[in-house]
């Protein structure tokens, strides 16, 4: 939604915040084609003429340490009683080595599906607060949540930070066009700041339990305004603050029941659903005013 805008508080005073695809002749003439066949994700190449015609690539090598995780749940219902959700993380490191030397971390994420957004400086004029400058964010999850067994900037070489986006500052993807303002800093800082503070940016150091360098688990907890989506869960194993592996889930975040048919109502017939409201305010007005006249007399 290109027309979301956060208005935030600042720390200063007054800011607001072709796939090609095959085909094959048909079989029988009068049959029309064949349905088309999927191009391969890589087309095998020949090799250089100098190498012999039995000669194959190598086959890549796998990190001595893997992740091996499961999700409590891979779908969370949204209803009209939800109140949040918690999903437990959990999972092992197999190797087929000896446990390597140095420090093993887990780091564990989920992510919301992003979404462009506006950050707006509130300025005093004329003796009222009006909007004046603004950073537009080309997208930001509405919900991120970062779970470690240690302390993120020591865990976390700033290399690797910035190959996966995994802190809060950089899981931003970047901005629309040039931005409009000498230092666009404090306008992501007070973003980060104002979701910190409503619970849907959260960075819990320490939370990833690691047993014996092999047994790790987390529970994250998902607030109750969440929004709709295809929400990812992402798992990477460190060491010596390098990524050596990293897994990724997804969690399917969706609406159901009697929320999910006003939700669908609401965008798809916008009319009936406000002529519904008025209705619906209607009843009740005249049912409170009844239920007052009847206490007077009584």
């Amino acid at each position: 939604m290109r027309a979301l805008a956060l208005i935030l508080a600042l720390g200063l005073p007054g800011v607001a915040g072709a796939q090609d695809s095959g085909s094959t002749m048909p079989a029988d003439p009068q049959g029309g084609l064949l349905p088309p066949v999927a191009a391969p994700g890589q087309w095998p190449l020949f090799p250089d003429p100098g190498l012999p015609r039995s000669g194959q690539a190598p086959d890549p090598v796998e990190a001595p340490e893997q992740v091996v995780a499961g999700l409590s749940d891979s779908s969370v219902a949204i209803t009209t009683s939800f109140d949040g959700s918690d999903i437990l993380i959990y999972g092992a490191v197999r190797r087929e080595t000896p446990i390597p030397e140095g420090s093993l971390d887990v780091i564990v994420t989920i992510e919301a599906p992003s979404q462009p957004l506006t950050v707006w400086q509130k300025s005093r004029r004329a003796g009222i607060w009006v909007n004046t400058d603004r950073v537009e964010i080309g997208a930001a999850p509405s919900f991120y949540a970062v779970a470690t067994t240690g302390p993120l900037d020591q865990i976390l070489s700033p290399d690797w930070d910035n190959r996966y986006r995994i802190s809060l500052p950089l899981v931003m993807r970047g901005f629309e066009g040039a931005p409009e303002v000498e230092d666009s800093v404090p306008f992501t800082e007070a973003l980060i700041r104002l979701r910190q503070q409503n619970g849907h940016y959260r960075l819990d150091e320490g939370a990833v339990t690691l047993v014996e360098d092999t047994l790790f688990r987390t529970d994250i907890r998902l607030p109750a305004n969440l929004l709709e989506g295809d929400y990812r869960a992402r798992i990477f194993l460190l060491r010596e603050g390098q990524v050596i592996d990293a897994y990724s889930a997804a969690i399917e975040v969706r609406k159901v029941g009697l929320e999910r048919w006003l939700y669908v109502l609401a965008f798809e017939q916008p009319l009936l659903y406000g002529l519904m409201s008025l209705a619906v305010a209607v009843v009740a007005g005249w049912g409170a005013s009844a239920a007052f006249r009847k206490m007077r007399r009584a």
